[in-house]
């Protein structure tokens, strides 16, 4: 009776003790949190790179929940029903660290593009940035691979076993997963002829903006209405592609109309003066400049326009075009020549006049008779 007595009190002993360390290491958790990993994040901040940043915040949750894991196995030394000999136990264990280094792993894979394009900037790889998302994401999907295999041979499983099963399937997987599989040469199309590449401005039948991502299954292009439109890769790349932002020079065209009361010394000096001006500003391309007096319209005297803008960006092209229209303007008032606008001129044969009259009073006479 005592020794049984004795051997209850030891189990409950050893199960305060283990329940109290499992909230010792809890509260670990609590301060680690709150306060070590506040000041190492500060200290991280500091350093030359923002890669040790990156590092801290990506195992910043793994860390956390190691704290519970190695409190578990502690626990469990104390603990009067469990062995930390079991097997089992033992398996479960190491097979969740691996998945808490799998997790940190993967957190930091996700900022692996910013990584990746500071590494290219500093080395000057020359690597193109479309790149930089597939590389991303092929380093996640073989950290969740791996990860998988060694959590699976941790338990005995057979890794080879499944392999060659997905083999045995595979032509029945490639028929149901058609589209995917389009998806992906498409996009390793993308890849390999770069007809644009992130941050381009690009116009498809499908769609016309800025590339924001590009991924295995499809490319996401920003609107410039802020919508956010995500198309398929083998859609795409089976379209025709303009790219805008592969522009050198952008292109300005039209024809202003005078009215055709214009002296042809007036017409002549306009010409002249318009031509001078696209020639000697700054911001037209040299290149192709031509101003001439080009066809006798409907309702005007047609000067043809065609010239370049050196720069492509949008707000720049409108603030120049607006520029050199205020310039245009300004000639015409000095040269003292009026832009046409649509009209008609009516001609009245005076004789056809006179007959209608007498018409008119011989009408008029008859009903009064």
């Amino acid at each position: 009776m005592f020794e049984e007595l004795f051997t209850s009190y030891e189990s409950l002993e050893s199960l305060g003790i283990s329940i109290g360390i499992l909230l010792i290491f809890l509260l670990f958790r609590k301060l680690f949190t709150k306060y070590v990993f506040q000041l190492i994040l500060r200290i991280s901040k500091k350093t030359p790179t923002d890669f040790f940043s990156h590092l801290c915040l990506s195992f910043e949750h793994p860390l956390r929940w190691l704290f519970l894991i190695i409190g578990i196995y502690v626990s469990v030394g104390y603990f009067p029903y469990l062995s930390q000999n079991n097997p089992i136990f033992l398996d479960i264990i190491r097979s969740s660290i691996i998945a808490l280094i799998a997790w940190g792993l993967y957190n930091l894979s996700s900022v692996s593009s910013f990584l990746f394009t500071k590494m290219n900037e500093r080395m000057k790889t020359g690597i193109d940035p479309i790149l930089i998302p597939f590389v991303s994401k092929a380093i996640r999907f073989i950290i969740i691979a791996i990860s998988f295999s060694i959590i699976a041979q941790e338990f005995d499983y057979d890794v080879n076993g499944f392999v060659a099963g997905l083999g045995l399937g595979g032509l029945a997987f490639a028929l149901a997963a058609k589209d995917a599989i389009g998806n992906l040469f498409g996009g390793i199309i993308i890849i390999t002829e770069k007809p644009f590449s992130i941050g381009d401005w690009i116009m498809t039948p499908s769609v016309e903006g800025t590339v924001e991502d590009i991924n295995f299954r499809s490319t996401k292009v920003r609107t410039f209405t802020q919508a956010l439109v995500t198309v398929p890769n083998a859609t795409l790349a089976n379209e025709n592609i303009t790219n805008w932002s592969q522009m050198g020079k952008r292109r300005i065209s039209f024809h202003l109309g005078v009215t055709y009361d214009t002296p042809k010394v007036k017409l002549e000096n306009t010409v002249s003066r318009i031509r001078y001006l696209l020639k000697n500003h700054e911001d037209v391309h040299p290149d192709t400049i031509f101003v001439t007096f080009d066809q006798y319209n409907d309702n005007s005297l047609d000067i043809f326009l065609y010239f370049f803008t050196k720069t492509t960006v949008w707000e720049e092209y409108l603030l120049i075009k607006e520029e050199i229209n205020f310039a245009i303007m300004e000639i015409l008032e000095e040269e003292n020549v009026s832009v046409a606008f649509p009209s008609r001129t009516l001609y009245f044969n005076s004789q056809n006049d006179a007959i209608s009259k007498v018409a008119a009073s011989l009408e008029t006479e008859k009903l009064r008779g």
